[in-house]
This record gives C-alpha cells, structure tokens and sequence, in this order.
C-alpha cells in the first residue's frame, strides 16, 4: 500500500513515439511540444519552415518555442539542424493540501471554527495526544515542544512509531495549503508519550502521562487516547482501578477526554479506559469518499462503506461513531500514512470537542459530551451496528 502526501508535484512526460507517419496513411492529429533552439536562431525562421500552431515563444530562460503539430512535424523538427530539442509538453500539478475522508464526513470544513480554506488561521486550543509520542519537527503539526512529556522508554516524546503522529494529524493537521488537515487545524499538540516504539505500555506509565495532563489542566483542555487494554468500569472513588481513578480527578480538573473504543469486534465494557463513564468513547464508521449513502468501492481495506466498521467494539459505553477506515493523517518522519481503527476515530471527535471548547472555553466535560451528542447525526448505515444502542455520527459542521 502506497501512501500519498496530497498531491504529489508530477511531471508526467508523454511517451508518445515521434515518428513519420506511414506512407499513405498521414496522421493529422495534433499535440503539444516544447521546440528548444539552437542559441541564434529566431523562432520565425523554423516555424515558417514547419508546420505548426505556437502557443508560447521563450526568449530570456531558453530560446525557442511551445505549440501544436502533428507527429510527423515533430519529427521534421527534430531533425532539423537548428533545433537543439523536440520534447512531448507535459503535466504538472500543485502540492494541494488532501481534505480527508473523515474530515469531510464529520462536515469539518463547513465549520465556522474551524474555518478550513487552505490558510494557516490555527483554533486556539490545547490538546494533549497520550500515546507514542508525536514528530516534534513535523512540518503540519502546531507542536508545543516545551509541554512535551516521556513517560514510556527513552529519553525524549518524539514518536517512534507513527501513531500519535497521525492522531495529531487528525485533531489539528494546519489548515497550510499542503498535506492534509484536521479537523481543529492548528490546535496545539502537547506530546505525551506513553507507548514505546512496538505501540505498546504498561498502565504505570499511563497513569504518568494522565497525571502530566492533570498538571496541567489550567492549559490542556482536551486530551485523546487512542490506546486501550483489559479491564471494567468502577465508579470513582471507590479506588479498585488507579487509571480510572486518575482519569476521574483529570475530567474533575476540567479535561476533557475522547478515547477509542477498541478494535476487537467486542462490547467495549471490558476495555479501559473505553469502559469509564467519564469519558467520550468513540467506535469506527468505516467510510470511503467523506459521503453519507453508502455504495463507495473500498479502498485500503475491505469493508462495506457507511457501515459500522467490522472490527470496532461497540456497547453501551461507546458514546460516538466516527470515521475510522482509511484514514490519512500525518505520520513520523515528516510524512503521511494512511491507517484504520478506533484509534484513528477518537481524533476526529477530540477534534470537535477542541472546536467546541474553543468557543466554548467554560464548558465542562459532561458539557462537552452533550454537546457532540446532541450535534451528531443518524445519517449512517446505523442497521449494521452490532448492538441496540446506535450512537450518533460526529457532525461538527455547526461548532
């Protein structure tokens, strides 16, 4: 699988062959070439001798023309003595900035927040992305380096293994012109690594990284973690699980926190920190053109589009739905990747709460979660959902 950085900038040269045409059977279609003289040589003296129909005459970077002809002209011109080049023109297209998938399904574009137009304008708000670490130096990202925090192995919170990084794309990739965006595009980053370099980390050093977004709180107002591992729901302060506990003082300091719901096909309720009722617990729409309806051929894996994705966990926990099939997003390295899961669900929707709470700077957890409930839609396949409770489609386009 080949991941693209939006558009790539291409010169594709035409590989037609110049050749005469055969005896008899003149062909008199026409297409376009770049003619470079010899220096001296005026463009009228050969084109009066040729036939063809110019569009441009370069006279200061090189001397020569660009035009119209025939196959058979071009090979006249490319024999003549005072042509240096006969060259088939060829296309190029911008390094655009690529729309997500999921950032078009959730109607972030149309967000007045948001305000995506392809201009650097960054949502002034702090995310904290507990997970691998997030590339310190990519060029998409608004990383604040001072808040970075390691928690896991080695010594700093740049990413070493691509999946916070492209979490971090999908909250707040800038609205630059290049690459992609996010759905709050700007949005300040905070790096807290968790996980080590294999995507993987002990509930300790989780328990750190949630314990440096509860310092701070007065800051970070909305953190992601796309992680999960075994466990239940417990209510807080009855101390029988110390992440949930540390996550219910964080929401209580005013954090507030989007999780996935998990990738085993499973009821969420054993998986944490999915499971907590403090959270916003997000599964996986499996989406291939940003369209509601349905009928998109699969992309990056199979699975039916507009559907509740196969391998998300569901339940009475999970809160949201949001894409999570083919997502592209930036990567470590400076790069894009395109990958799927929950993981790359919850972002999208800690993007929208960062939209809300950049607008809405009081705004409590539970408020926030209200809040993306009460603005999603039903505007998906919802009968596919494995389970009676059919949570609402993020929809951001009013935040």
């Amino acid at each position: 699988m080949r991941h693209l950085v939006g558009k790539s900038l291409l010169a594709s040269v035409l590989l037609a062959a110049v050749l005469p045409a055969a005896p008899g059977h003149a062909d008199a279609r026409t297409s376009a070439y770049i003619v470079v003289l010899a220096d001296g040589v005026a463009t009228s003296s050969v084109t009066a001798d040729h036939a063809v129909t110019v569009d441009h005459v370069y006279s200061s970077a090189l001397r020569g023309y660009s035009g119209r002809m025939t196959a058979a002209t071009a090979a006249r011109l490319a024999r003549d003595p005072r042509v240096v080049l006969v060259q088939p023109d060829g296309v190029a297209t911008t390094t655009a900035q690529t729309t997500p998938t999921g950032i078009d399904r959730i109607d972030a574009e149309l967000s007045p927040t948001a305000a995506i137009d392809g201009t650097d304008q960054r949502v002034t708000v702090d995310v904290a992305v507990i997970d691998t670490g997030v590339d310190l130096d990519h060029p998409d990202l608004n990383v604040y380096t001072a808040g970075a925090k390691n928690c896991s192995t080695g010594k700093s919170a740049d990413d070493g293994n691509g999946h916070g990084t492209h979490v971090a794309g999908t909250i707040g990739a800038l609205d630059n012109g290049v690459g992609v965006v996010g759905v709050a595009p700007g949005a300040r980053i905070w790096p807290v690594r968790v996980l080590n370099a294999q995507g993987s980390g002990s509930f300790s050093d989780i328990i750190c990284g949630i314990d440096y977004v509860t310092a701070h709180a007065n800051e970070i107002e909305v953190a992601n973690m796309s992680l999960g591992g075994s466990g239940s729901d417990s209510a807080c302060g009855t101390n029988k699980d110390a992440m949930h506990e540390a996550i219910c003082r964080s929401v209580a300091a005013g954090v507030t926190y989007v999780v996935a719901a998990g990738n085993s096909a499973a009821n969420s309720s054993t998986f944490v920190p999915a499971a907590y009722d403090e959270v916003i617990t997000v599964s996986a729409l499996a989406d291939f053109n940003g369209q509601p309806g349905g009928g998109a051929a699969a992309t990056c894996r199979t699975d039916v589009d507009d559907t509740f994705a196969d391998f998300s966990n569901y339940g009475p926990d999970v809160d949201l739905i949001a894409p999570g099939v083919c997502i592209l997003s930036t990567w470590k390295g400076g790069g894009y990747n395109t990958i799927s899961g929950t993981s790359m669900a919850s972002p999208h929707t800690a993007g929208g709460a960062a939209l809300y709470k950049a607008t809405h700077p009081t705004a409590s957890p539970a408020t926030v979660k209200s809040a993306l409930q009460a603005a999603g839609t039903d505007n998906w396949n919802t009968g596919t959902d494995p389970d009676a409770t059919h949570e609402r489609l993020l929809n951001v386009a009013t935040f």
